[in-house]
């Protein structure tokens, strides 16, 4: 099968999303100017750069009482940071229930019953439980093709890492087995790792 975007694929739903996969998720967490905290997982998101430390996001919705995109990119706008908290498979259903379309002035912890805890380097909340927060700063904000597509870029300021998740010296993901998104409905956890060298080290 071969097709065209712009012409549509003729399936019962999209297939791009299924195609570039896994995805890590991030889970993005700010607070506006008026000091309400929000919190959203986006599965368009990655790290870009090793020196400075850098992440992005990708929003590429509306909602009805934002301007033109969705709550986390409106308060990233309004203060110029965020934090990144990476999703154990033992946080999915938290993760989802954050992910409900709620008033801009809605707490998202709250919602889906997640501890807070004050990042130290940005004016934000993180999710106090995570196996690693990321606290950015903004550097550009860039609007792609079509409508509501934002791609947010940080640099990480502060890294928070789960005790329990330091293993002689290296974070170990098999300890809390970070969840990835499929396409659809669907996801997935990373239950094992296998190490490859480079052919030049």
């Amino acid at each position: 099968m071969f097709y065209e975007p712009r012409n549509g694929h003729g399936l019962p739903h999209n297939p791009f999303n299924a195609v570039v996969t896994p995805r890590p998720i991030g889970w993005i967490s700010t607070r506006d100017s008026a000091g309400n905290d929000n919190l959203a997982p986006y599965s368009f998101f990655n790290a870009v750069a090793y020196e400075p430390p850098q992440v992005m996001f990708a929003s590429t919705g509306i909602k009805p009482d934002r301007d033109g995109t969705k709550d986390s990119v409106s308060n990233i706008r309004e203060t110029g940071v965020f934090c990144v908290n990476i999703v154990e498979y033992a946080m999915r259903d938290q993760m989802n229930a954050s992910s409900a379309s709620l008033p801009k002035d809605a707490d998202e912890f709250e919602h889906a019953g997640l501890a807070k805890a004050e990042c130290h380097q940005i004016s934000a909340t993180r999710v106090a439980e995570a196996p690693a927060n990321l606290e950015c700063k903004l550097t550009q904000i860039v609007q792609l093709p079509g409508t509501a597509n934002f791609v947010v870029f940080g640099e990480v300021v502060g890294v928070h890492l789960r005790d329990d998740c330091l293993v002689d010296g290296i974070f170990d993901v098999t300890t809390f087995s970070p969840l990835a998104r499929l396409g659809y409905k669907d996801y997935t956890q990373v239950e094992q790792t296998f190490s490859l060298k480079r052919p030049d080290e």
